[in-house]
């Protein structure tokens, strides 16, 4: 923000920032108003806004309960937004045991399987599993780092799905991929 706003308008954005990312943390929160974090957090106590964690459990549990393909458990992330056939957002918190203990950097199979997870679990279908995976990994991800995926349904021709996932970590790309996930139907025309 260019220019301290009064608390008012400060708290008109906030709800605006929080409507249109509710991922946004305290720290981040803070950095975009130019205030402190117990700033933020008095804003949001005022205006009812739950903390970053309460909100994405919120989340979490409505896009739990849309998953047909695959199980709560198998979900590599948290599922925080699903629309069957359509897109998906789950955040993954990497840990010290996802990374390389010398560069401290994430690795790539944990940051693959949230995206493939995520592509499988978008789709609206009983059991699916991924035939094709065409991945980019654009920038390191380091230990630590929240990884956000998003991944969006491009194109379904009979019981075979095109799924694209960004993932993100602080909103710069850091992982592409374009998954090929054939339906139970379309597995079944190979003879069993």
């Amino acid at each position: 923000m260019s220019r301290k706003l009064s608390k008012a308008d400060r708290q008109k954005v906030l709800v605006k920032r929080i409507e249109e990312n509710p991922f946004l943390t305290d720290r981040e929160l803070a950095d975009i108003f130019r205030v402190s974090i117990q700033t933020i957090r008095l804003d949001r106590l005022e205006l009812n806004i739950p903390e970053v964690r309460k909100r994405t459990k919120n989340l979490a549990k409505q896009a739990y309960s849309k998953v047909k393909s695959i199980n709560d458990s198998e979900i590599i992330g948290e599922l925080i937004g699903i629309e069957l056939n359509k897109s998906g957002v789950s955040i993954l918190e990497t840990n010290a045991d996802m990374g390389l203990e010398k560069s401290k950097i994430v690795r790539g199979h944990h940051i693959f399987a949230q995206a493939n997870s995520l592509a499988v679990a978008i789709l609206d279908t009983d059991v699916a599993l991924t035939g094709v995976a065409k991945t980019k990994f654009k920038k390191p991800v380091y230990i630590g780092d929240r990884l956000i995926a998003e991944a969006n349904l491009h194109n379904i021709k009979r019981n075979r799905f095109q799924v694209r996932v960004k993932t993100k970590v602080d909103q710069k790309e850091v992982f592409s991929g374009r998954f090929v996930v054939f339906s139970r139907d379309k597995l079944s025309e190979g003879g069993r």
